[in-house]
């Protein structure tokens, strides 16, 4: 690792085999906190921008006399930081939770033990029972950013139409592609400029979901302009999310819901479920417009007005952009954590 184990400030654990949103919001900021803080990634799927600590080297910090910051995400990681400070290590421990729903009586007690909590929304803040800051995720606008030209970027698809309109996520009911393809169905006849991506993985167990989904993709004669990408590289997601002019967030349920900000970032016009982040990111009616969840005529309804005049949209997708830029960006993100830091340190 880049820095000896002693001069270490931050551990960032990764304890969790399979990749998943968590693993991807935290390799996202990660890097922006080692710019704050001397910090380094233990685990698996390490970002570059960080250092990695191995085994050897967290061993190395036994009963070090300075603190030092763990910050965990999941159980397995607070059980794993209250067990090395017991035995020892000068851990200082951060959660952060972006879930919205009541914790196990284990997950309680974990989170009693901790010296300081995160909470990504109000709403997972609600559910902690205990203090905690709120701190939005964050995006990085560099990536996520607007194309030069939307029309070509679109225009290289190779997809029918002059705009597209996107959901992505894996393809399941929680993720409410249901919703989105019923609305889809019902729009696309009468805005033949306009094309629906999905893009997102079919998972074993969804594919029966899946399958009626195309069924009634194929009863509405709109297979060429529903498309369902599967699941993409990073750079492939990130690329249609720039040749999209609107899209739509259609969760039912949903922890913090990172494509809202990815979308927005993008400056795609934005039509979001009261599901996860979304009223905290979105100004209704503004850089945004909010539909109550699972309901497909709200989705058709707010929807129509964007696809009807496609100025209209573009002018919200800059007001996105302009709101991330401001609220949701990872260099704000990391300056928040920051904060939380340095009283612990």
């Amino acid at each position: 690792m880049a820095n000896s184990p002693g001069d270490l400030q931050v551990i960032v654990p990764n304890l969790h085999r399979r990749y998943s949103g968590v693993t991807a919001t935290n390799r996202m900021v990660a890097p922006r906190l080692a710019r704050l803080f001397r910090a380094a990634w233990f685990g698996s799927d390490a970002p570059a921008g960080i250092a990695r600590l191995g085994t050897a080297d967290l061993l190395k910090l036994w009963r070090r006399k300075t603190p030092l910051i763990w910050h965990a995400r999941r159980n397995n990681e607070m059980i794993a930081g209250v067990v090395l400070r017991a035995l020892g290590w000068p851990l200082k421990l951060v959660f952060t939770s972006a879930a919205q729903r009541h914790h196990s009586r284990i997950t309680r007690w974990l989170i009693r033990q901790m010296d300081a909590v995160i909470a990504t929304s109000e709403i997972s803040a609600s559910f902690l029972k205990v203090k905690a800051t709120v701190i939005p995720h964050g995006v990085d606008t560099d990536i996520y950013a607007p194309p030069q030209d939307r029309a070509a970027a679109f225009a290289d698809s190779g997809l029918p139409g002059r705009y597209a309109i996107g959901c992505f996520g894996r393809v399941r009911a929680q993720k409410g592609t249901d919703v989105f393809v019923e609305a889809m169905c019902r729009l696309l006849p009468r805005y033949p400029d306009f094309t629906a991506v999905i893009v997102g993985q079919v998972t074993a167990e969804q594919t029966a979901f899946a399958s009626e989904l195309r069924k009634r993709i194929e009863a509405a004669g709109l297979q060429s302009r529903i498309v369902i990408t599967g699941e993409l590289p990073i750079e492939q997601v990130q690329r249609w999310y720039q040749r999209l002019t609107i899209y739509a967030f259609t969760s039912r349920n949903e922890g913090f819901g990172l494509t809202l900000i990815e979308a927005m970032a993008a400056g795609a016009a934005l039509v979001a479920a009261r599901a996860g982040a979304a009223e905290l990111v979105v100004e209704d009616g503004v850089s945004g417009v909010l539909v109550p969840p699972g309901d497909a005529d709200a989705l058709e309804a707010a929807l129509e007005p964007l696809i009807r005049d496609v100025a209209a949209a573009t002018a919200m997708g800059a007001r996105g952009r302009a709101r991330v830029l401001e609220r949701f960006s990872l260099d704000a993100e990391a300056a928040r954590i920051g904060e939380v830091y340095r009283p612990l340190l």
